[in-house]
Parts: structure tokens; C-alpha cells; sequence
């Protein structure tokens, strides 16, 4: 549905540019990433380290990853521990990694819908979340792990221009704790909330939320010609 939507719009690069096997790969955060094993993940400078150290050796700007993903980072923080049945550890957005203080540009018109600190360690820090309208119909974006300054002077309904810019990316422990990185994800609804939304839901949600959260990646724009 949204692919349909957005055939006749040029969406602006939320990164400045456009995302491509030039300048970005993927990183995985799954169980099937054995390294991530010998990685103390509760030690964000030692995770840091290691995601950066990844784009480093293979000259990339950006790491790029995550829409239902099962991953097994999220141990690290007690936000995402339930009872195991209910553990919170699929990802329901894209996670673009870069260099903290990097500028996040708006890919579409829209108006802040609401913002704020959703701040503990492994948590959202820094969040806004933007409202759209395409035609008749009505959807959200959600910017995640953003720096503390980005929520200076903004005001619910806020006109939001197609390339603006609209925050950056915040470095830890401001951003949640974690290394930095956009958590960027796609909603049909807010289902009432304000300022959050979960990020990350349990396995028996996954239905539930597929429906809710489309693929970011039609947004993003993300290219991998390898």
C-alpha cells in the first residue's frame, strides 16, 4: 500500500544521500552473528568499538540493518526483559549506524506529531515522531537515539518540509546507550501513544506488528548491488 503511494513522490535521502553498496553495508545483529558472543554488548564503549571497527575495515560510512530482525543485543538492557516467553527481541525498524552528530533530513512532508526523552540505558533517548499525509491517507515516522539538543524549540504540529533537517544523530549515553545510530520505523498507527512506540516487540507480536510497521526500507531507499 505504501509502495503505491509513494510511486509519484520523490522521497528526499534521510541521510543527506542517497544509500548505496558504495557507502553502506549490512550489519547483522542476529544469533547468527557468533562474534557478537565474545562482545561484552553491556559495555557500550566495547560495542561502539565493534560496529565502528566493522565500517572502518571495510571503508563504508554507514551500517544499515534490522527490519525483523531477530537479534540478540537486546540482553544487554533490562527495557526489553519480560518473562522468556514474551522477551522483546525482534526489531521492528531500520537502523542506519553512523558517526554521532550526523544530520537526519526529513524524506517527506509532515508535522511533528510529538516528541521526547525516552531516556535509560538501551532505551530510545532523544525521540520524534512525525505525521504524514499521502492523498487520504495517514502514517508515521519515528527517529530514534537522537541527540538531546534536537528536541530544543520544536512544537506539536510543527510544519515539517520535505528535506529539512531534522535531527542528528545523538552520541551515548544521551542516545540510550547505545553507539550511534537512526532508528528509523514506519507506523500506520500510534495506537494512542505519545513521544514513543515500541521499537522492538516479542516473537507471539510479530503478527500484529507486521501489520502496523511497514517496511522502512521503501522510504530508505537502500540499494545493495552486491
Amino acid at each position: 500500500m505504501l509502495n503505491t503511494l509513494l510511486d509519484q513522490i520523490e522521497v528526499f535521502p534521510i541521510m543527506g544521500t542517497a544509500l548505496d553498496s558504495a557507502n553502506t553495508m549490512k550489519l547483522d545483529f542476529s544469533p547468527n552473528n557468533k562474534t557478537l558472543e565474545t562482545i561484552d554488548l553491556g559495555n557500550t564503549d566495547a560495542f561502539n568499538t565493534y560496529v565502528f571497527g566493522i565500517l572502518e575495515q571495510s571503508s563504508k560510512t554507514y551500517g544499515i540493518g534490522g527490519y525483523f530482525e531477530h537479534r540478540a543485543i537486546y540482553r544487554r538492557s533490562t527495557v526489553f526483559a519480560t518473562n522468556e516467553k514474551a522477551f522483546r527481541d525482534i526489531h521492528l525498524g531500520v537502523d542506519i549506524w553512523a558517526e554521532a552528530g550526523h544530520p537526519v533530513f526529513a524524506p517527506l512532508d509532515g508535522k511533528i506529531h510529538s516528541f521526547q526523552d525516552n531516556a535509560g540505558f538501551g532505551n530510545y533517548g532523544p525521540t520524534i515522531i512525525l505525521e504524514h499525509q499521502v492523498e487520504t491517507v495517514t502514517f508515521y515516522s519515528l527517529y530514534g537515539h537522537l541527540a538531546l539538543s534536537d528536541l530544543e524549540n520544536l512544537e506539536v504540529g510543527q510544519n515539517i518540509n520535505k528535506g529539512d533537517l531534522l535531527c542528528h544523530l545523538g552520541p551515548f549515553p544521551e542516545n540510550g546507550d547505545w553507539p550511534p545510530h537512526l532508528h528509523f520505523q514506519l507506523m500506520w498507527t500510534m495506537m494512542g501513544l505519545v513521544g514513543d512506540f515500541p521499537g522492538v516487540c516479542s516473537r507471539a507480536e510479530m503478527e500484529k506488528f507486521q501489520k502496523i510497521c511497514p517496511d522502512p526500507n521503501i522510504i530508505i531507499g537502500f540499494k545493495d548491488e552486491d
